[in-house]
């Protein structure tokens, strides 16, 4: 017996969840559920860190000429990521990539100005603080999940276009823009697979023992 492991029900309901997270882009007009965000936040907040430096900060986008200006970012940005895309183009422009006009809530993610004087876990590894940040969206996502509340992780703007914006201090980089809010539904596979614009690899393209196999190969861009 493990004296550490949670319930059955509990461990299926970790697993269930997991597996059940979708980046979502369609969202039900109306507000959420009182406590929801905050819970959300604290989910974020409890998110492990490298060298416990918390690197993440949360802009929660309340003013609607703000959420405005952010969508022409995210449209100028997905107009550029079309652009380079040639031979998918059209494919790509079809995609629905942000919720921002109707999902409940905003939140920005970003990285906290002056993180290049945190050594610990960082000095070999500097990107750590993006995992860092990364595990506490993770984090947000799976508790919206559970709560029955999409989100969906836009990363499709310009940096600095964003932290101008949002006032930014220097240094400081915004890494996502979340939509939060009822989701219209909760797709069996996620969106991006069903369209047939990639698939899940087989767990054997990203698994391996004890050393990288001579004939692994990448994962092929979407050109």
């Amino acid at each position: 017996m493990n004296p550490h492991r949670l319930d059955d029900a509990a461990v299926a309901a970790v697993y269930q969840t997991i597996h059940g997270r979708r980046d979502i882009r369609e969202f039900v007009p109306g507000p959420l559920p009182d406590g929801v965000l905050a819970r959300l936040f604290q989910a974020g907040h409890a998110a492990p860190s490298v060298g416990y430096m918390q690197p993440w900060r949360m802009v929660h986008v309340t003013d609607p000429a703000l959420r405005e200006s952010i969508a022409v970012i995210v449209e100028q940005e997905r107009r550029n990521t079309a652009a380079a895309l040639p031979s998918r183009k059209d494919e790509f422009l079809r995609l629905k990539v942000e919720g921002l006009k109707s999902c409940a809530e905003v939140v920005v993610v970003a990285l906290m100005d002056g993180r290049e004087r945190h050594i610990f876990g960082r000095r070999t590894l500097p990107e750590m603080d993006l995992a860092s940040a990364a595990c506490a969206i993770q984090n947000m996502w799976l508790a919206a999940r559970a709560e029955g509340i999409g989100l969906g992780w836009v990363s499709i703007f310009d940096p600095e276009a964003l932290a101008a914006l949002l006032a930014m201090p220097p240094g400081a980089r915004p890494i996502a823009i979340l939509c939060i809010g009822r989701a219209a539904a909760f797709p069996e596979k996620p969106v991006l697979d069903l369209l047939g614009w990639g698939c899940r690899l087989p767990l054997d393209r990203v698994v391996f023992e004890n050393r990288w196999p001579g004939d692994a190969e990448p994962t092929r861009p979407a050109y």
